[in-house]
């Protein structure tokens, strides 16, 4: 063993023969060393590799804020936002659409107690009935309103959330679809080159302030503020002029085609068959809270 003071070779022993230095602290130096060195060299070096972001958030984060651009931008310039609207706005359109055809059974399933209040009310006030109401018979109706509020009749009455929000959404948005392809069709009647998801997305984009009006109505109907429903009429019946706008908005090839004013008033029949539908399906709904209503014995325990 070579000493490492001064060099001298050494056959064994704790002290080097020549300068007198400690050998044995050299050797478990030396061993420790040889130990750490074999160790790295048998474990495989593993390269760092960062973590990536799965693929679909990645998607869809981009997927939302391009969509929320899009539809900030088609509130404040609508005109604008709409006729610069290609087949590249399709999914946004479609989206728009979703939203349109979802915040209509949403608002009424969290305010339909209040639209229910809304009803009874009116009808207390018309003429015929109210001439023959005491004033003790209104206070009577008004603490009854005020029970309903703070009730939680949806439990009682196993009024279901997925059943009834997702089969009148599904059912709303057939109706949307079969309203923008009668548009679309008479469209192409007046003689407009247009592809249908062109055509799609400029519809779905004058559709952005109905469906804001929507949401604003289904915020208002979280907050149980009964004015909701007329930000849901308005909403709806805003569908009657995204119509006209969206066949205005193209230019005619031709003086041949159908005038926009006749294929503006076969969209609205259509619309109008549409609308009925959709009222008598929601019409059937109601029918049936009512009659869960009557039936149940939670309910009639509360009056």
């Amino acid at each position: 063993m070579n000493c490492s003071n001064c060099g001298h070779l050494n056959d064994g022993g704790k002290f080097c023969v020549k300068c007198g230095h400690k050998l044995q602290e050299e050797a478990a130096v030396s061993q420790t060393a040889a130990a750490s060195e074999y160790q790295s060299q048998s474990q495989p070096q593993t390269a760092y590799v960062p973590q990536q972001p799965n693929q679909r958030v990645r998607q869809a984060k981009k997927v939302s804020k391009s969509f929320f651009s899009y539809f900030t931008e088609g509130i404040k310039n609508p005109t604008a936002t709409a006729h610069a609207a290609g087949e590249s706005q399709f999914v946004n359109a479609l989206i728009t659409v979703i939203l349109y055809a979802l915040s209509i059974p949403i608002m009424l399933y969290v305010g339909w107690k209040l639209l229910l209040i809304q009803f009874v009310r009116s009808m207390f006030k018309l003429p015929i009935i109210s001439e023959e109401l005491a004033p003790s018979d209104m206070e009577d109706f008004n603490t009854g309103t005020d029970l309903i509020k703070a009730t939680d009749i949806n439990s009682i009455i196993h009024f279901n959330f997925t059943d009834f929000v997702f089969k009148q959404g599904i059912f709303i948005f057939i109706g949307l679809a079969v309203i923008i392809g009668a548009t679309y069709v008479a469209a192409k009647f007046g003689k407009v080159v247009v592809s249908f998801k062109e055509f799609f997305s400029r519809f779905g984009t004058f559709m952005i302030i109905p469906t804001a009006l929507l949401l604003v109505g289904l915020v208002l109907a979280f907050l149980h503020v009964e004015y909701f429903s007329y930000f849901m009429n308005f909403g709806l019946l805003s569908i009657f002029l995204v119509v006209p706008f969206t066949i205005a908005s193209f230019k005619q090839n031709g003086t041949n085609g159908l005038d926009r004013i006749y294929s503006t008033l076969i969209v609205y029949v259509v619309i109008t068959i549409v609308l009925t539908f959709i009222a008598n399906g929601l019409g059937e709904e109601a029918k049936t809270i009512i009659t869960r209503m009557g039936n149940s014995s939670e309910l009639n325990d509360l009056f």
